[in-house]
């Protein structure tokens, strides 16, 4: 993991990612502080965290339980952590015990593994479910044409709450070919409202794309070497 924070101006960077969230949230007519950021922290050590968190960011994105673990252990609840990388079923204990949100359930019964593990402390936690928009094999999440049925499983189960849908879309060269993508995943969003589903975050969009992600209805992004600078090698 990277080192200490004073190589990269990190309340600097924040600072002008806030701003290129307001100026897109303005041209989409929305409010800039109904955007949540998201500083996705994978591989970046305590002080970069610690930095982003004393900068004014409150929600810490991770990818694996382990080094959110340990992170946690050192910053404690200073911010919001989330998921955003793919969980394993016997790793769902942990992270019901790690993470105030989880952003990448894709199954029912990952669902069920989270939300049992949640109840036996007494608590429910929110997800979001993750959607397959670019139809890449590689890439976690549900078919967009199963959605639904997922919703509708995952509501049922106990020790979880469904707070909306989270996609990963594909790199591309420019920010401008993932447009269809978020506005698919807006779109289910949509759809799952009209059902009485309450859609409170739409996570899409990145450090490369993410303004073209607000655009098309993210309120929440998920920044990582927009703020951080490049991950370590």
């Amino acid at each position: 993991m990277s080192g200490a924070a004073e190589t990269v101006d990190i309340a600097a960077n924040v600072a002008r990612i806030r701003e290129r969230i307001a100026r897109a949230a303005q041209r989409a007519g929305r409010r800039p502080e109904d955007i949540l950021l998201v500083a996705a922290a994978k591989t970046m050590g305590v002080p970069r965290v610690r930095a982003a968190i004393a900068a004014g960011v409150t929600d810490i994105g991770e990818n694996y339980v382990q080094e959110a673990a340990a992170k946690r252990t050192e910053l404690g609840a200073r911010a919001r952590w989330h998921l955003i990388g793919h969980l394993q079923r016997n790793k769902a204990a942990s992270a019901a015990k790690i993470f105030d949100i989880i952003q990448t359930v894709d199954s029912p019964r990952l669902a069920e593994a989270i939300g049992r593990h949640a109840q036996s402390a007494g608590e429910t936690i929110d997800i979001l479910l993750q959607v397959n928009t670019s139809d890449e094999r590689a890439k976690s999440g549900v078919a967009p044409g199963e959605l639904e049925r997922l919703f509708e499983e995952v509501t049922a189960l106990t020790g979880v709450r469904v707070q909306g849908l989270m996609t990963i879309g594909a790199m591309h060269a420019d920010p401008e070919m993932g447009r269809p993508e978020f506005r698919l995943l807006a779109g289910l969003a949509g759809e799952l409202e009209r059902l009485g589903a309450e859609m409170r975050w739409l996570s899409m969009g990145m450090s490369d794309d993410f303004e073209v992600a607000i655009e098309e209805g993210a309120n929440l992004v998920r920044v990582g070497t927009g703020i951080f600078g490049p991950r370590p090698r």
